[in-house]
């Protein structure tokens, strides 16, 4: 899908989808949103740019030479953005091309970023004179998500945290799967600012940038720097909380092996005394006696009762 956005008054404005998109309208717009371009629509953008578009293969290379480079077609970054589906929450990767006068995105997946990106526009919330403007504006927005997950992030962890420490009848093992899973969310969280940062600092590097760009970039990496040491403190209360989980599971199955193991002992001297009266032997002294059958079974209840009273007092029961 293609979608094309103009610069009028200050603000980001969307074009009304077309399906005839022609290549003056590409050459007029200030941003070409490509997600998950059909063939004729890459060839026709390959055909204004002179260049060839990356395919999805070499957008996700992770090295530093491949994501960030300045070519003919403009300054190439290829930057983490964190998506989610069906409950887990995944990395997708976002090639941008900035020109002098044009932005040009491409993507395989339709990111939350973009969308709640595009609704700011349809209300003209989003400002920006400039290309370099929307980059801006594109990467505030990533990083007030990754904020607003990492708040979740220790809602739920808030939740767990109870479940643990404080409900006696929770499911232990639900709570390793929500710790696990608020895991792997707080790291792809890292990954992406980690990620960002290192977009920024390219952006800095190779694009000229006015005062107030230079002073959002810089707030953008002071949130960067406290999302990050944010994400520090999470990955610390779920290590906290998984062994903690760990622990009291460790417990509870000691306490059952141990009421095996007291069970044991206890029945332990009536199936001797058992045993012995069912030996088969023809001269045993109590077989013909008349009290022979209660004695057994007196002797019986008396060898179990008297280790259970003994660990009762001991304090081990």
């Amino acid at each position: 899908m293609l979608r094309l956005f103009d610069i009028k008054r200050g603000k980001i404005v969307e074009r009304p989808f077309s399906s005839q998109v022609t290549e003056p309208d590409l050459a007029e717009v200030v941003w070409v949103d490509l997600q998950e371009p059909l063939e004729e629509e890459r060839n026709l953008l390959e055909h204004l740019l002179r260049t060839e578009l990356p395919e999805s293969e070499e957008v996700d290379e992770i090295e530093a030479s491949a994501r960030y480079f300045v070519d003919d077609a403009g300054v190439h970054i290829h930057s983490l953005f964190l998506t989610q589906s069906e409950g887990r929450h995944y990395t997708a990767t976002v090639a941008f091309i900035l020109q002098p006068r044009r932005l040009i995105t491409m993507r395989e997946h339709e990111l939350a970023d973009f969308r709640l990106l595009r609704m700011r526009a349809r209300r003209g919330q989003v400002e920006a004179r400039s290309a370099h403007d929307l980059v801006v504006q594109i990467f505030e927005q990533k990083v007030e998500d990754l904020a607003d997950t990492l708040e979740d992030i220790h809602v739920k962890l808030s939740e767990a945290s109870f479940r643990v420490l404080e409900d006696e009848d929770s499911d232990l093992e639900d709570a390793i799967a929500l710790l696990a899973s608020l895991e792997d969310c707080n790291g792809k969280v890292l990954l992406c600012l980690m990620d960002t940062r290192r977009s920024i600092a390219f952006l800095q590097r190779h694009i000229h940038i006015d005062g107030e760009q230079r002073e959002s970039l810089l707030d953008i990496i002071r949130d960067i720097d406290t999302l990050t040491a944010h994400t520090g403190f999470l990955f610390n209360k779920i290590n906290f909380l998984m062994d903690s989980t760990q622990g009291f599971i460790n417990i509870r199955q000691t306490n059952v092996i141990k009421m095996f193991s007291i069970a044991a002992v206890v029945f332990l001297p009536p199936t001797t005394v058992a045993s012995i009266y069912g030996m088969n032997f023809e001269f045993i002294p109590e077989l013909k006696w008349l009290l022979g059958y209660p004695f057994s079974l007196g002797l019986i209840v008396l060898s179990g009762l008297a280790p259970y009273l003994y660990f009762k007092k001991k304090g081990w029961l």
